[in-house]
């Protein structure tokens, strides 16, 4: 039997539009609408680029619903509307961006009372955002006329999609002049002050929340934009006004004027943080960043740090006094002082600092003993892994300070928060004491402390300092003038309780992976296993630095999650899709052994010069490539 298919049918929608009296909505219940307006159907286009619908879509995304309808079908013309508003066909774009009277129509959803509905302002603000990528001309040209704008969605602010509608007026406008001139708009705007307003005491969370996300994107965005230019284009602006002085300590005063908040305190360090960050790219710089000094890949502006450092005793203040807190019940039992979000965005604000190596910076932590109220927390909240890592940083920071001149202020300040770490802080001896605690409580059946994986990797950094670095003569004065009794008791501890621990921890790791081997066993014995405890080390730092940059620094491409059969260059090889064509006879299979034979040689060929596994006539260079990032 054989089926008969009209592979030439007519859309439904056709014969729709084949109707004098078709409506709007009639057509955009239909299911394949957004498909058939996408594949350029030119009866459908016309029909949804006359006046009357053209308004009847922009009514639908700025209007809200009547409220007596289904909740699910409440939006879903507004949600369709939007769909096919940004469906990036020119004859839609040409007849919204080139209207005036759309262009207010829209404008006019900025002027309500706030709160908007989120989901409408998406709708809004993806429609305006297309317009500024597709019609840019007009569109920044109808906004700059519009006095109030900025104020506008700066009063709606809360609404995480305003913040979106900012960034693409930021990143999405070409040509370059062009975008300069927007950027030079948005600063005679104050925006950037605007924003910085926003983070204070008196105002809202979500709104501090997503002025603060902002100001970190522009300060991402503008360093990405001023990577890739050329040297003849003019700086940025916002970046400019963001890594002031005067800017920075409008921001820090919002953060401490006034009755204290932890929204203020932690809205306003990211930003903080975000200036003094470094942008490194791949896993290489990952591997950089935490193993090898801290090396920066550019120098922070100074600006930055001199605002900053007057404040230092405000955030050692926050230390000391929190927010106040109530108690909350975790899995170990009932926390009833918690660390809280604002100490531990400090721990992470002292950690950006140690690493930028600033004298006057290092010398007022110093002055301040930050270290010491750190490392008191470190062993108070034995269950926070976020504050552990924030501290072992910082001792990273310390140690592994790249070499300078022996007369070099920026040495001289550098050895004395190395002294201050083994002398006011005691280090040697709170690990020590850390440790032995440690071993009570299991010895008694208890639970192994939350914070000794942390701890074991700072006691490796003290020993491996005081084998080579350059501080390692001054670690090697400091470790001499302790206690008699403590240096018996570190050095038995080294030899004896850190290799153990280091040496249970590579086993556990190798055996996991089923990669042990006796000729290894040498290599087991120490201390210190270099590769292995370097992999557990990236890997610990991969689970708690997943953020948002860290994603952002891979670099996807939008080609690589396109059908692999469109893109050459895919980022994964389907072998499993090659297929292979043999005739099983008697004489294909006999040449198929004998290729075999002359390919594979036997490893104990020791007469055999030539390289066994030289391949000269199969290249996968193009493989190989396509494979990497």
């Amino acid at each position: 039997m054989f089926w008969k298919f009209d592979l030439q049918t007519t859309s439904h929608i056709d014969q729709l539009l084949d109707r004098d009296d078709v409506t709007l909505r009639e057509l955009m219940e239909e299911d394949d609408v957004l498909q058939e307006c996408k594949a350029q159907n030119r009866r459908l286009l016309l029909f949804l680029s006359q006046d009357h619908c053209m308004q009847e879509l922009v009514t639908l995304i700025t209007t809200e619903p009547p409220a007596d309808l289904e909740e699910k079908s409440r939006f879903k013309f507004p949600n369709i509307a939007c769909e096919l508003l940004t469906s990036d066909v020119s004859i839609i774009n040409d007849k919204l961006g080139g209207e005036e009277s759309l262009l207010e129509m829209l404008y006019h959803f900025l002027e309500q009372d706030p709160p908007l509905n989120p989901l409408l302002a998406s709708f809004f603000s993806k429609t305006i955002g297309n317009l500024i990528a597709r019609k840019t001309e007009q569109v920044i040209t109808f906004l700059k006329k519009k006095e109030g704008f900025i104020g506008l969605v700066l009063k709606h602010i809360d609404a995480s999609a305003m913040m979106d509608l900012l960034l693409r007026l930021i990143s999405c406008v070409e040509p370059a002049p062009l975008r300069q001139e927007v950027l030079l708009w948005l600063n005679e705007e104050r925006l950037v002050q605007r924003l910085t307003e926003l983070i204070h005491t008196g105002k809202d969370e979500e709104r501090q929340s997503n002025a603060s996300q902002t100001l970190c994107d522009i300060i991402r965005l503008s360093r990405d934009q001023a990577n890739q230019m050329q040297e003849n284009m003019e700086a940025d602006p916002l970046l400019a006004v963001l890594e002031s002085q005067e800017s920075v300590a409008g921001l820090l005063k919002n953060m401490f004027e006034g009755e204290r908040s932890e929204a203020s305190i932690v809205n306003g360090t990211q930003v903080l943080l975000t200036l003094l960050e470094t942008r490194r790219s791949g896993l290489e710089g990952l591997m950089d960043l935490y193993s090898q000094g801290y090396e920066r890949s550019y120098t922070v502006n100074s600006s930055i740090l001199n605002a900053i450092e007057p404040h230092l005793k405000d955030f050692q203040q926050l230390l000391l006094d929190p927010p106040k807190k109530s108690a909350i019940l975790t899995t170990v039992g009932v926390l009833e002082q918690p660390l809280g979000n604002a100490r531990l965005h400090v721990a992470r604000l002292v950690a950006a600092l140690l690493q930028t190596s600033a004298p006057s910076i290092c010398q007022e932590l110093c002055n301040l003993a930050t270290m010491d109220l750190l490392l008191d927390l470190f062993f108070k909240y034995t269950w926070n892994n976020f504050l552990h890592f924030q501290v072992e940083l910082c001792v990273a920071s310390i140690l592994n300070h790249p070499s300078s001149e022996e007369h070099d202020p920026q040495a001289s300040i550098h050895n004395s928060l190395v002294a201050h770490l083994f002398q006011k802080c005691r280090l040697v001896q709170r690990i020590l004491d850390a440790w032995e605690e440690n071993d009570k409580i299991q010895s008694e059946g208890g639970t192994r402390r939350g914070n000794m994986g942390h701890l074991t990797r700072i006691a490796n950094m003290v020993v491996q300092n005081l084998e080579k670095g350059s501080v390692q003569a001054q670690i090697s004065e400091l470790i001499k003038e302790l206690p008699e009794d403590c240096r018996g008791r570190w050095e038995s501890f080294v030899d004896e309780t850190l290799r153990e621990t280091n040496r249970r921890n590579t086993v556990e790791l190798v055996s996991t992976h089923n990669m042990h081997s006796s000729s290894e066993d040498d290599d087991m014995e120490s201390p210190f296993p270099n590769d292995l405890s370097l992999q557990q080390t990236f890997s610990d730092y991969q689970i708690q630095q997943m953020t948002a940059n860290f994603v952002d620094q891979f670099g996807f491409n939008d080609e690589e999650f396109s059908e692999h059969e469109e893109n050459i260059n895919a980022t994964f090889d389907r072998i499993a899709e090659i297929n292979f064509n043999l005739d099983a006879d008697d004489n294909s299979v006999t040449a198929f052994e004998a290729c075999c034979k002359e390919r594979i040689q036997q490893f104990d060929d020791a007469d055999e010069e030539e390289d066994i596994w030289e391949e000269k006539e199969i290249n996968y260079a193009t493989q190989a490539k396509s494979r990497t990032r």
